[in-house]
């Protein structure tokens, strides 16, 4: 990661990792837009560690093979430029809802991989958000690409 941070800077705001994806809001320099260069770096950073610490390569193609592309990263992405404030308070709503979305917790609050107790810690967000209630994230029907 220090080596793409230094190649293509970035701040990275806010962040959610769950067993099969992941979510996060960047931060890039002034008239700088190129996601592309940035998470093409960190997929081959991470694929390499992955397999030298003993990670599984998945299945690919005859095509994604003749890519030399591994069987660890889907080969797309999602990206959203956020217009404004209220915008960006959704996407980070949004990425912090992901692991009661999916089931994985009861409360968003028990989720350990993602930065949600820093942004309680900032007085974001109050400890509870979400409360337990399946009905709080079905308010947004975006679903941003995933199943």
């Amino acid at each position: 990661m220090e080596e793409q941070i230094r190649t293509h800077p970035f701040n990275l705001f806010a962040i959610c990792l769950l067993p099969d994806h992941l979510h996060c809001v960047w931060i890039l320099p002034r008239g700088d837009s190129d996601y592309s260069a940035r998470w093409q770096v960190i997929k081959k950073c991470f694929t390499q560690r992955y397999l030298d610490g003993g990670g599984v390569d998945l299945p690919v193609t005859d095509g994604e093979r003749r890519q030399n592309r591994k069987g660890i990263w889907q080969s797309r992405f999602w990206e959203h430029t956020v217009r404004d404030e209220q915008d960006l308070e959704r996407c980070v709503d949004y990425l912090h809802w992901n692991p009661r979305k999916h089931g994985l917790v009861s409360r968003v609050g028990d989720y350990p991989f993602s930065r949600f107790h820093r942004f309680v810690e900032e007085g974001q967000y109050e400890l509870d958000w979400g409360g337990t209630d399946p009905e709080f994230g079905r308010a947004n029907k975006t679903n941003w690409g995933e199943p």
